[in-house]
């Protein structure tokens, strides 16, 4: 799924942000780690506080950017960088607006570029601007299903997005 690598790709990790969950480190993103979730159409993770948005259902980041990034001093323990799915041998920062993903027993769409916020700012003590373009996708659920770390994870044929 990447130049030169024919190794399938596959979930590395699933983090999410329950209600309940309150922040042991100040500086934190407050994640919590999987080992599997259910997808909801249209919401995200279920009991995610952060699903539900258009725009902000999923947050996808590849393992190996991930290793990159830590090489420069980036907290990337599972939900750190504020992503919750990590996946293996995907060039995620690649994947154009409208791609869609077999994840799993679910089915997803990416919505666009993730941008870095204030709060990964402050959660990383690094400028947002050294990450600009490293730190994923966001993508909406099309079909929900259960994922699991480990599972499967495929680039699926699609149409172009309207205005591309």
């Amino acid at each position: 799924m990447t130049a030169g690598n024919d190794k399938m790709a596959q979930i590395s990790s699933i983090a999410y942000k329950p209600a309940q969950l309150a922040t042991g480190r100040p500086k934190a993103f407050a994640r919590t780690p999987i080992e599997q979730a259910a997808l909801i159409a249209g919401h995200g993770i279920e009991g995610d506080v952060k699903g539900g948005s258009p725009k902000r259902q999923l947050n996808l980041m590849s393992l190996e950017m991930l290793e990159e990034l830590a090489g420069e001093g980036f907290d990337t323990a599972p939900g750190q960088m504020g992503e919750q799915i990590v996946i293996r041998g995907l060039a995620v920062d690649s994947l154009a607006r409208g791609a869609r993903l077999q994840i799993g027993d679910a089915l997803i769409e990416v919505v666009g570029a993730r941008e870095p916020c204030e709060r990964f700012e402050y959660a990383q003590d690094k400028p947002r601007q050294s990450v600009i373009g490293r730190v994923g996708v966001m993508a909406k659920v099309l079909a929900g299903g259960v994922i699991r770390v480990g599972d499967a994870v495929r680039l699926v044929e699609t149409e172009p997005a309207p205005g591309d």
